[in-house]
């Protein structure tokens, strides 16, 4: 007897269904039960697909995929629909995938069977109603928190938590491979220590995890007696646990198997395939988020190896100072960018931890532009080149000019495409700011190639940015010149120098960026760096700085990098005085404004603003007559100290010129000669003192009444 002619005696169909032709070929039962005429056809997928109820084919659509990926049995219940779009029978279809290269062929069976009554849905019953709603609420709050885990361990812990409609695991574990063994990377409902025997096991043993690491499928063990036939050399080890059912998953990502999933039930399970099909897809972005976790930790790892080789370690051992700096990189990707800072011992400095002696050290602070790899490794180039010539011993403008030369030579062999020909290879210039520091004098030689200015917070709380002569960004010009500015460090001020990052961040630009830190160096109290350091950033990068409203909502990420070096205060730091000087050259009459600047700065708690007008106004012509009527430069230096009752501001303009100032009598209409009438009108004491090689045109203004307690 025939195949066919058993199976029709027994009301069971064939049919066959070919993927790559889209035929499905049903013999005479099929077409029956399918309310077809009573006899052999062949229909397309579409005419097929019409007879089953859109939900049920849905659902058979995703059982088919998976017995094609794991190489089983196809089985779902579906219901058959008549013309009319009604019920009129429900059958069981069992088939076995016969996989050819990319396509296949299903074939299998068709059998009537009697649609269950209310509330005795048996396993097999087709995914519909809360049931399935409840499966893809599922996957979709798994899916969410699978992604949103950052390491290794959430997306454990996540996985423990899971908990799946109708058959939850009670046992997680999860195995990766190190070469040709079997490790646990985390593992749930285990107690400590018992994951022991399963540590280090050769991926050629005979144990469920093993193989499907070798092989790329899933293990379905539904009972204690199959895991015992199947794999009876390891079945001692999962004997203690007393567990009832087994589901061993591989874990993919991009075609690869990186490991295994187990769940395991202490109540039976026979693993159908809806059942499959959810440990599957859940399964799947395990693998998924386990590799982003993966990539995440390693670039983290990497991140922070780059940051301490390129970040120097400010140690404690520096007599007469204290240093604090900050890194912090802009957000994503490596989590390391161009910008730097670097504390140097010069020659002849002080060693560490030798308790006595002046030295001279050098600060230097940079950002080289983009905040990709390559503005890392430039980054590390430039620092230890900026080291060599600091080490050498050459001066500040010496070391920038050699490290420029440096980086444009680097440049030159870029045409403004990397190796891939992606665009952002081209030449990359560099900010940078240098400072050599006299540690005994307090004398601060600087050279600035394009950077911000540093910045100088004085004993009474008072700030001012020190503006600084610059020149061109480093790697730009190859023969850039760097003019060095002098400034002096009292005793119990605080220096501070940063990348515009620190500026910049939160929509500033630089000149609102400036009053904010501003703000936060006076408002500090304290001799402690570590925490001025830590509330600068904290202000502008941290979560506070999240909460800001109007135009400056808008952050733009960029790295931070903030350098602070403070000289201890002197035994008597309230008689220390206010005190700023710079350098004005015959070329940049521009830097006139800044001078004024500086004054009313400097005089910011001044009582009396006729003074402060007065006092700035002078300044000017002081400065003014200087350029026009020499052929050097001016140094002006403003003071403000304690006198007996009051507070005392002098102000020096010094030059090379032996030609001293005569008071003249200029007319009405005159544009020329007030200098002096000026200083005699307005100020309370001047004078003009010869020295060496030069004069120095002065003046004293005294306030009336001072802030309470400025003076003893």
């Amino acid at each position: 007897m025939r195949t066919e002619d058993v199976l029709a005696a027994i009301a069971t169909g064939l049919w066959r269904w070919d993927n790559a032709s889209g035929i499905v070929s049903l013999d005479a039962e099929a077409a029956r039960l399918l309310g077809l005429p009573a006899e052999p056809v062949r229909l397309s997928e579409a005419a097929v697909r019409s007879r089953f109820h859109p939900v049920d084919w849905n659902e058979i659509d995703g059982v088919v995929s998976l017995a094609v990926a794991e190489g089983t049995l196809a089985e779902a219940r579906l219901r058959i629909m008549d013309e009319r779009g009604r019920v009129i029978r429900t059958v069981r279809s069992r088939s076995k995938p016969l996989i050819e290269g990319s396509d296949y062929q299903l074939v299998g069976t068709l059998q009537e069977v009697a649609d269950p009554q209310p509330g005795t849905a048996g396993p097999h019953t087709p995914i519909t109603g809360d049931w399935r709603r409840s499966r893809e609420a599922f996957l979709l709050d798994a899916g969410r928190a699978l992604a949103e885990a950052r390491s290794t361990a959430e997306v454990l812990r996540v996985a423990a938590s899971l908990s799946m409609p109708g058959f939850s695991p009670d046992g997680l574990a999860v195995f990766g491979m190190s070469g040709d063994r079997l490790t646990v990377i985390g593992h749930h409902g285990q107690q400590d220590g018992d994951e022991g025997p399963f540590t280090s096991m050769s991926l050629r043993t005979d144990y469920p995890a093993a193989e499907v690491v070798r092989t790329g499928r899933a293990i379905y063990l539904p009972s204690p007696e199959e895991y015992r036939r199947r794999f009876p050399t390891t079945w001692p080890l999962a004997e203690p646990f007393e567990r009832q059912s087994w589901a061993f998953v591989p874990l993919v990502v991009a075609g690869r198997t990186m490991g295994a999933w187990m769940a395991a039930f202490k109540h039976p399970v026979t693993f159908t395939p809806d059942e499959r099909s959810v440990l599957t897809t859940v399964a799947r972005m395990l693998a998924q988020a386990l590799a982003r976790a993966g990539v995440a930790e390693s670039e983290r790892e990497l991140s922070l190896g780059l940051q301490r080789t390129m970040m120097p370690v400010l140690g404690p051992g520096i007599p007469g100072i204290r240093v604090a700096a900050r890194y912090v990189p802009t957000g994503g990707g490596l989590q390391v960018g161009g910008d730097w800072y670097d504390m140097i011992r010069l020659p002849g400095g002080t060693e560490g931890g030798t308790g006595g002696g002046a030295g001279r050290i050098a600060l230097v602070i940079g950002d080289v532009q983009g905040h990709d790899v390559r503005a890392a490794a430039l980054m590390g180039q430039l620092r230890i080149a900026l080291r060599a010539y600091a080490s050498e011993g050459h001066r500040p403008d010496a070391v920038l000019s050699r490290a420029s030369r440096f980086l444009y030579g680097v440049n030159d062999g870029y045409d403004g495409a990397d190796g891939a020909g992606a665009p952002g290879g081209g030449p990359r210039f560099a900010t940078c700011l240098y400072l050599e520091v006299d540690l005994e004098t307090g004398t601060v030689d600087i050279a600035r190639a394009g950077h911000p200015d540093p910045a100088v917070r004085m004993v009474d709380g008072t700030v001012l940015l020190r503006p600084t002569a610059g020149g061109l960004p480093l790697g730009i010009d190859a023969d850039a010149d760097y003019p060095t500015t002098r400034l002096t460090l009292d005793p119990g001020e605080t220096l501070m120098i940063c990348t515009d990052g620190l500026l910049e961040t939160g929509g500033h630009d630089l000149d609102s960026g400036w009053e904010r830190v501003k703000r936060l160096l006076e408002k500090h109290r304290g001799d402690d760096l570590e925490e001025l350091a830590d509330s600068l950033v904290e202000a502008v990068h941290g979560p506070g700085s999240h909460h800001t409203t109007g135009p400056l909502a808008d952050r733009r990420e960029d790295d931070i990098a903030v350098l602070l070096l403070s000289r201890l205060p002197a035994t008597t730091v309230r008689q220390t005085p206010r005190r700023t000087l710079m350098t004005i050259a015959q070329a940049e009459p521009e830097r006139i404004a800044e001078a004024r600047e500086q004054v009313r700065q400097l005089l910011h708690d001044w009582t009396d603003e006729d003074q402060l007008d007065a006092a700035v106004l002078m300044v000017s012509e002081m400065v003014t007559n200087v350029l026009v009527h020499t052929d050097g430069d001016a140094l002006l230096t403003a003071e403000v100290a304690c006198g007996e009752k009051a507070r005392l501001l002098r102000v020096e303009v010094s030059d090379a010129s032996d030609e001293l100032p005569h008071k003249r009598h200029p007319g009405e209409m005159a544009s020329s000669g007030r200098g002096l009438v000026l200083m005699e009108m307005l100020a309370d004491a001047w004078g003009v003192a010869p020295r060496g090689e030069g004069k120095t045109i002065w003046f004293e203004l005294t306030e009336p009444t001072g802030p309470e307690g400025c003076c003893p």
